[in-house]
């Protein structure tokens, strides 16, 4: 059975309205509201214990609200799983080559061999891992392996693409690497969303900030504003390095 005929309708924007997360009996997202939509890079900062990831977590559907409502702009919502992905911190890599690895999404969805083939070799190539296709996948680096994730994502041709820290612990090169590959996976038309603590990379990639401050959502604005003329004086000590956490 060939993969299923894809929508041509958005699923953006996204829209988060009055979001709250809480976990034992605390509230960790408060009261969020804000929505995503297509073309611009969006990057979410904060201190170590904001919520970033949780946010994240939360756009994504891998977590449920406690109350308030997360909501696409696809009306049936039946193709948003396919139409949108997330890679961890730590990708999760199957005991398998790097080939097989990227192909694997695609067999789910059961993608003709011919097709499946020639997006991996593309999605590889994006990645700069071709002349790793056949190595075992966990017996790569650090920064080859979230590459791997990444064009594992990319290869599904998402709409949108949570990224969570996609360089934490990196060397310098192998971080550059992985911002050369998110401005492509950018230029391919998926929309970018995510978080980072590296506020250089911050302002290379992003073309929005949401800034985020024990849960709550205290600044959107455009980067060039953000980095200049912050709003709140969290935001402000935040970029000067002063932000208690």
């Amino acid at each position: 059975m060939a993969e299923p005929a894809i929508e041509t309708s958005s699923i953006l924007p996204l829209r988060l309205e009055s979001v709250s997360y809480e976990a034992s009996g605390k509230r960790l997202i408060d009261g969020v509201t804000f929505d995503l939509r297509a073309g611009t890079r969006s990057v979410i900062l904060g201190p170590n214990g904001a919520g970033k990831s949780l946010l994240l977590r939360l756009c994504h559907g891998l977590i449920r609200p406690s109350a308030g409502n997360v909501s696409w702009a696809a009306a049936s919502g039946v193709a948003v799983p396919y139409r949108q992905a997330m890679v961890f911190q730590r990708p999760v890599l199957l005991r398998r080559s790097v080939a097989a690895n990227v192909a694997y999404p695609l067999r789910l969805r059961r993608t003709p061999a011919r097709e499946r083939h020639a997006r991996v070799e593309e999605a590889l190539s994006r990645a700069g891992l071709s002349a790793l296709a056949g190595r075992a996948a966990r017996s790569l680096s650090g920064g080859e392996q979230q590459r791997l994730a990444i064009a594992r994502a990319w290869v599904m041709r998402p709409e949108v693409l949570f990224l969570d820290e996609p360089t934490a612990n990196l060397d310098p090169a192998a971080a550059r690497a992985i911002e050369s590959l998110i401005d492509g996976v950018h230029a391919s038309g998926a929309k970018i969303v995510m978080t980072t603590h590296d506020l250089g990379q911050a302002r290379r990639l992003a073309d929005e900030i949401l800034f985020l401050h024990r849960g709550h959502l205290l600044e959107r604005a455009d980067a060039a504003t953000f980095f200049t003329k912050p709003k709140t004086a969290e935001a402000s000590a935040f970029l000067k390095g002063d932000l208690s956490w």
